[in-house]
C-alpha cells in the first residue's frame, strides 16, 4: 500500500514535542535524523545526545489528513512550523523489506548469529541464533560496542550464569546471554521503549521466562556473574558503584561505548573494586573486561 513521509526540521529543544506529537497523530513510524550534517560529541550523564537540527520523520498512511497533522504539529511545535514541513508520497512496496535488505546475517565469535527477520543460516552444529530486526534505535550488532561485547559473551561461559545487561537498548546482549544458556537476566534501561523493545525482542527469541526488564530506580540486584554494560565513556564512569555493586566476588564486568583512548580514565573508576584482564579495540572504539575482586 502506498505512504506518505512527513518532515519536519526542528531545533533539538523541539524535538521531544514533535516525536509526541506525530506519534498522537497516529504515525506508524517516526525517526530522527540529522538536518544539518552537525557532529554529535558525547552527553553528560543523563543527557540525551542529539544533533543541534534535526530532521523528524514520520510515516503514514497515504489517505491522511494532512490538515490535521498540521494542526497537530502546530498545536505541539508552534505557528511557524508548518513553513517547514515537507511531504513526500512513497509508492505502493514493502519499504521496511527493502530497507532491512540492507542487512545480513551476522556473526559474533565462533556460534552466535544475530538474523534479521525473513533470513536464515545455513544450519550448522552449535550455532545460537538471535532474531532481531535493524531498528530505530538500541542496537542490534552493527555498531563496533556491541560487536566486541557480543564477541565476549560467545568466548565465555554463561550458561548457569546470572547477567545483567545494563542500558539494555534492544535487549541484544541480554538476550544473547539467555540463548547462550544464562539461568537468570535482568536488562536495565531508563528509556521505556527501550524496555518494551527488549521485552518484545525476549519473546520472539523465546527467552521471556528468564528475562526481566527494570528501570534503574527498580534495579536491585546483588548476586550477577557477569554484568555487560555497553554505553559511553562518561556514564560508565558515574555508574561505578552500581555497576560494581551488583556483581558477586569473582563476577565479570563487561564495559563497552567507549573510544580507545578513554579506556584509562574509565578503568580509574572501577578500581580498587575490580582489576582488569583484558581488552578490545574495533574501529577505534574498546571494550574493558574487568573482575570484582
Amino acid at each position: 500500500m502506498p505512504w506518505l513521509e512527513v518532515t519536519i526540521r526542528v531545533g533539538a529543544p523541539d524535538a521531544g514535542d514533535a516525536e509526541d506529537a506525530l506519534e498522537r497523530l497516529g504515525a506508524l513510524a517516526v525517526t530522527l535524523a540529522d538536518a544539518a550534517d552537525d557532529p554529535v560529541l558525547e552527553p553528560s550523564p543523563g543527557t540525551t545526545p542529539l544533533w543541534p537540527s534535526l530532521q523528524v520523520r514520520g510515516l503514514f498512511d497515504a489517505d491522511v489528513e494532512r490538515k490535521q497533522i498540521v494542526e497537530g504539529l502546530q498545536a505541539a511545535c508552534g505557528p511557524q512550523r508548518p513553513a517547514l514541513i515537507e511531504w513526500r508520497e512513497i509508492g505502493e512496496r514493502d519499504w521496511a523489506r527493502a530497507w532491512m535488505d540492507r542487512f545480513q546475517p551476522m556473526r559474533f565469535g565462533r556460534r552466535l548469529w544475530v538474523v534479521p527477520s525473513g533470513m536464515e543460516i545455513s544450519p550448522a552444529a552449535g550455532n545460537i541464533e538471535l532474531r532481531l530486526d535493524p531498528g530505530l534505535a538500541f542496537g542490534t550488532g552493527t555498531h563496533p560496542t556491541t560487536a566486541l561485547c557480543l564477541e565476549w559473551l560467545d568466548g565465555h561461559e554463561v550458561a548457569g550464569r546470572r547477567v545483567v545487561d545494563f542500558g539494555c537498548g534492544s535487549g541484544i546482549l541480554g538476550i544473547a546471554a539467555a540463548l547462550l544458556g544464562a539461568a537468570a537476566v535482568v536488562c536495565v534501561d531508563n528509556d521505556h521503549q527501550a524496555l518494551e523493545a527488549t521485552a518484545a525482542n525476549a519473546g520472539r527469541n523465546g527467552v521471556a521466562e528468564r528475562l526481566a526488564c527494570r528501570p534503574p530506580e527498580r534495579f536491585t540486584e546483588t548476586r550477577a556473574d557477569i554484568v555487560a554494560a555497553n554505553i559511553l565513556a562518561g556514564p560508565l564512569q558515574g555508574l561505578a558503584p552500581v555497576l560494581t555493586g551488583c556483581l558477586q566476588p569473582g563476577g565479570w564486568l563487561i564495559l563497552s561505548g567507549l573510544l580507545a583512548e578513554q579506556s584509562d580514565d574509565v578503568a580509574a573508576a572501577y578500581r580498587p573494586a575490580c582489576v582488569v584482564t583484558g581488552s578490545a579495540e574495533s574501529e577505534g572504539w574498546a571494550r574493558l573486561d574487568l573482575r570484582k575482586l
